[in-house]
């Protein structure tokens, strides 16, 4: 890592946008990061007496706590007119729970008619399922992107909680809140965004409903593009245990990675190309064939670990992983050219910083 963030200002397109995040697990926290990392305010609110589950919670970065007792009037009092001070309050329990503290959304709209209420579940507000315990791997395995993860004959294998909780939860949930805000400009009201996770997994696999529409037996793990069932598009085993990845899709970029393996053009796309290439990649280490390959059309890249991943050349050079309070972690991102976002702190440590935070905005505490 060449830098070491220490931003403690607000930046981004966001910067007085107020943010009253109920502290939770994962999707939830996340969307409040990335929501801090372009200038949002972000307070968060823990239970008194918690402590963080993870060591060191890069997902808490950003923002400041406040710790309370929702069971306590007075604490209550306070946590209810932090929400009539915010733009936007989000909270990750099962549905019903904020209703039955007394802070749904009914309420809360009704004494902050601008504030956009996000609500972040895996099954959604409604249905069958809605109160049932659940986690990542049973949403993506609900949404009909699980089936089609692992190798043949064997049992599927989770994106670990990237493709669930991440992408389908976190994303959408941002997603949602921003268009709320752009639309409350216009209408001068808040709503109420549900964000299931099974919804935006749903959402994720449009191209595959595409594809299956027109071929039944398009996602059948032996068949599903960019699953690993193609020979120019998975990973190998190299000589010294590691691996490296092609994507060599478009016919010119798998000539080039042919040609780049010293193997005959005519092999493309026939039964004996996967274990030609396997035999081949084995015969040199990673970073050998990463001598080989780099900064050609071959749709080539190393597979790396975290650490690796903090150190390649083209993450340092980009900043794409930095160092903050000496911790390395992901910069913020997407890069905007004329109000970039920037981390504003943390990870934050519960009840730290949130009440002197929430009587900045007008909230006796």
């Amino acid at each position: 890592m060449e830098k070491d963030y220490n931003v403690t200002a607000a930046h981004g397109p966001l910067r007085g946008v107020r943010v009253l995040e109920m502290a939770g697990l994962g999707p939830a926290p996340y969307a409040a990061m990335l929501l801090s990392d372009l200038g949002a305010e972000v307070v968060r609110v823990d239970r008194v007496g918690s402590r963080a589950r993870i060591p060191v919670n890069v997902l808490t970065r950003g923002r400041v706590s406040i710790a309370l007792d929702l069971k306590s009037p007075g604490d209550m009092a306070i946590c209810r007119s932090a929400i009539g001070a915010s733009d936007v309050l989000l909270e990750g329990f099962r549905p019903g729970v904020m209703e039955r503290l007394g802070l749904g959304p009914d309420w809360a709209l009704e004494v902050n008619p601008r504030l956009i209420y996000g609500r972040m579940t895996g099954w959604g507000q409604s249905g069958p399922l809605a109160q049932s315990a659940g986690h990542d791997i049973n949403y993506v395995a609900l949404s009909g992107a699980l089936a089609s993860f692992g190798e043949p004959g064997r049992r599927p294998m989770p994106p670990m909680n990237l493709l669930g909780d991440f992408g389908g939860g976190s994303m959408f949930l941002i997603m949602g809140v921003l268009a709320a805000l752009y639309e409350r400009d216009r209408s001068g009201r808040g709503q109420v965004v549900d964000a299931a996770i099974v919804d935006g997994v749903a959402s994720l696999m449009a191209m595959y409903c595409g594809l299956m529409a027109s071929n039944p037996a398009a996602m059948a793990r032996q068949t599903a593009p960019y699953s690993g069932s193609q020979a120019n598009y998975r990973c190998y085993e190299c000589a010294d245990g590691r691996f490296v990845s092609v994507g060599a899709l478009e016919p010119e970029f798998h000539r080039e990675l042919l040609e780049k393996l010293g193997l005959p053009a005519d092999l493309r796309g026939t039964d004996q190309e996967a274990a030609e290439l396997e035999a081949r990649f084995r015969q040199r280490s990673r970073d050998e064939w990463c001598g080989v390959f780099e900064r050609s059309d071959s749709c080539f890249a190393p597979v790396l670990e975290l650490d690796e991943a903090q150190a390649h050349p083209h993450m340092r050079e980009r900043g794409v992983y930095i160092t903050h309070n000496g911790l390395a972690q992901p910069a913020p991102a997407p890069r905007l050219s004329r109000t970039p976002g920037a981390i504003q702190s943390g990870p934050a440590s519960p009840g730290v910083g949130g009440r002197e935070r929430l009587r900045s905005w007008g909230v006796e505490t």
